[in-house]
């Protein structure tokens, strides 16, 4: 099991601890940093500032929006912070969903896996760099021809030589159709709200990718870097109470009222009438009710909370369902520093 600090992305303003979090990660012997995005900050440039002062950890996106980026935008970014890191960039990337793509990148949301597979399929053409790079579409036709087109686009290949030829990608997936995605075309899978409980239900979505013809990675070289709300502590109930808000949030105010794939996560889990209440709730504007109404075994089921021995025992229950790697979000280097201990 491998320890990645996850920055996220930032709210209001941007944090002030960033620094001496990831100086304490590196220290401390995580293995990675990653940062996110949402419709504020973006995940490549508070990734470059930290990254720089860094010297071994791997730098990663959980996740990049595809719709931020056209493809080959996203794989110049990724070849340039690769070969400022010596090569230790990982591009995760996710769909988000269409109250983001169409009302803040005014794109449309269309087909999400069949945009993927094209998306990645450009990436790696660019990063391998054995010719020109063109794609037939239909999301991402290059070059671009057509009506309302000058008809003088010529394909082209990146101008830099990739450090790597092949960067490795992570998918961050929630429905079963996208995480068979990610196992089959993908080099790891990241989800955010994941659960040991249901290993042996992701365990068939990732084989039925891993067994299509082509498949990228097996079980065995492919990683699941899953982010781990984990908490050391005495006060499990404040810290229940504290986490609370974050999952109304994403249960009831992510996406439109009926189309949020975090809520689709957690009525797979089997809490479909708590969703719904907490729905309810949030789009009323009463927020604070929506947080309490959530049981506390819906904030265990995807968090470890607990002593130093209730951690560590826990942390090997997610190693032995599959995970790799914990992306957890410690917010003092104290934090860092025990969460290292019980790896």
């Amino acid at each position: 099991m491998k320890l990645g600090l996850q920055l996220g992305y930032w709210g209001a303003k941007p944090a002030t601890n960033h620094a001496e979090l990831v100086a304490a990660a590196e220290a401390a012997g995580f293995d990675s940093i990653f940062t996110a995005e949402a419709w504020g900050s973006d995940a490549y440039t508070p990734l470059a500032w930290w990254g720089s002062a860094t010297e071994r950890v791997r730098l990663g996106t959980s996740v990049l929006q595809l719709s931020a980026r056209t493809p080959t935008a996203c794989a110049m970014a990724a070849l340039t912070l690769d070969h400022l890191s010596g090569g230790r960039h990982i591009v995760g990337l996710g769909v988000s969903g269409p109250q983001v793509v169409e009302g803040w990148y005014g794109q449309r949301f269309a087909k999400p896996l069949g945009r993927t597979r094209e998306y990645i399929d450009i990436m790696r053409q660019v990063w391998a760099r054995e010719s020109v790079v063109t794609s037939a579409g239909p999301h991402y036709p290059l070059p671009l021809s057509g009506e309302g087109t000058t008809g003088l686009g010529k394909p082209l290949k990146p101008i830099t030589h990739p450090l790597r030829a092949d960067i490795p990608v992570m998918l961050g997936a929630e429905g079963p159709k996208n995480i068979a995605l990610a196992a089959e075309i993908a080099d790891g899978w990241l989800p955010l709200f994941y659960t040991p409980r249901m290993a042996d239900t992701y365990n068939e979505w990732l084989d039925e990718g891993f067994a299509r013809p082509g498949a990228r990675r097996s079980r065995e070289d492919f990683e699941i870097c899953a982010t781990a709300q984990i908490v050391i502590t005495d006060d499990r109930a404040a810290t229940f109470e504290a986490i609370k808000p974050f999952l109304a949030l994403y249960m009831g105010g992510m996406g439109s009222e009926d189309t949020n794939f975090h809520a689709e996560v957690y009525r797979r889990m089997g809490y479909g009438e708590v969703v719904d209440e907490v729905t309810a709730l949030f789009r009323s504007d009463r927020k604070d009710e929506a947080a309490k109404i959530i049981p506390d075994e819906v904030v265990e089921d995807s968090a470890i909370v607990g002593d130093a021995d209730h951690v560590r025992e826990q942390i090997k229950v997610w190693e032995a369902a599959g995970v790799t790697t914990m992306l957890v979000s410690p917010g003092s280097v104290e934090e860092i520093n025990n969460l290292a201990t019980l790896i």
